[in-house]
């Protein structure tokens, strides 16, 4: 007897480089009954996936970056929602049904997300979401403190993390140009996203009872210097889009976090880093003025 079909797509991007790739299509599978897991394979030599765990292997070739690996799966199936979830994230039992029903429910909501997880320290919040902090840098809510229990009630918030999610895809679909600005690479295409769907009027809810499991940045962690590179200079290529000509004001605090950041980066000998942030700037302002031009 063969399951009824998802609304869900999962979508799976991977450079074959995370330990947990196999564990989190398995929880996927087992998710929900029916649902279609899309893998985007970027790795130089392809990712051993066994059978019955992917029903889509799509091959670019080469490394698109999270975004438009993302985009790619997206573009590939036309059911009702799309999950972007991380090779090292595992979905519990559940998690498709909770946030599936948050959205049936709040037909205004784009996205949704449950508690993000610390896989290594399960009693951790890896993340509730996406929001902004003094210095005006896009930061995992709630990252470090105790999880929120499961009763708390669905509350609304700034945005959803790409690290495990649902959105919708009529609000995806409502949007100029793809999902992912497959120009960030990787790192705040989540962030860019979530404020172009607010600006479009929709809102994100998280829903405290669903649980995934967040391993953490596996693959990021092997990027070094381009890591802090995309990290940099995309936090000041979304933070004016976002903020508009409210940017301004924000702009001495930025500048004096990341002089903070290069201070100790230098006074540790941490080089990739160091290079990193000034890698950053100049990467967003030839984003910025080809904006301008534009």
């Amino acid at each position: 007897m063969t399951s009824p079909q998802s609304r869900l797509t999962a979508v799976i991007p991977t450079l074959g480089r995370s330990p947990w790739l196999v564990g989190c299509l398995k929880a996927l599978r087992k998710a929900a009954p029916g649902i279609e897991i899309v893998v985007v394979d970027q790795a130089e030599t392809p990712a051993e996936i066994p059978p019955g765990l992917a029903d889509r292997v799509l091959r670019p070739g080469r490394n698109l970056g999270f975004a438009a690996a993302t985009n790619l799966g997206i573009a590939e199936s036309s059911r009702d929602y799309i999950a972007a979830v991380n090779d090292d994230a595992l979905v519990i039992p559940g998690w498709v049904a909770g946030l599936e029903e948050a959205l049936d429910r709040n037909p205004g909501a784009a996205s949704a997300q449950g508690v993000n997880v610390n896989l290594l320290h399960p009693g951790r919040t890896d993340g509730c979401g996406i929001e902004w902090n003094r210095w005006t840098q896009a930061v995992q809510s709630g990252h470090g403190e105790p999880a929120l229990a499961p009763s708390e009630p669905i509350r609304e918030i700034w945005g959803v993390s790409a690290t495990a999610a649902l959105y919708r895809r009529e609000a995806l679909a409502a949007l100029p140009g793809e999902p992912f600005d497959p120009r960030l690479i990787s790192y705040y295409e989540d962030v860019d996203l979530a404020a172009r769907l607010r600006a479009g009027g929709w809102t994100a809810l998280l829903v405290p009872a669903v649980r995934a499991f967040h391993a953490g940045s596996t693959t990021g962690a092997t990027l070094s210097r381009e890591r802090w590179r995309l990290i940099y200079g995309n936090r000041w290529i979304v933070a004016a889009r976002a903020f508009g000509p409210r940017i301004w004001w924000r702009l001495p605090g930025m500048a004096l976090r990341d002089l903070l950041d290069l201070l100790y980066a230098l006074i540790g000998l941490d080089g990739s880093r160091a290079a990193g942030i000034v890698g950053g700037w100049g990467r967003a302002v030839r984003q910025l003025a080809r904006a301008g031009r534009n």
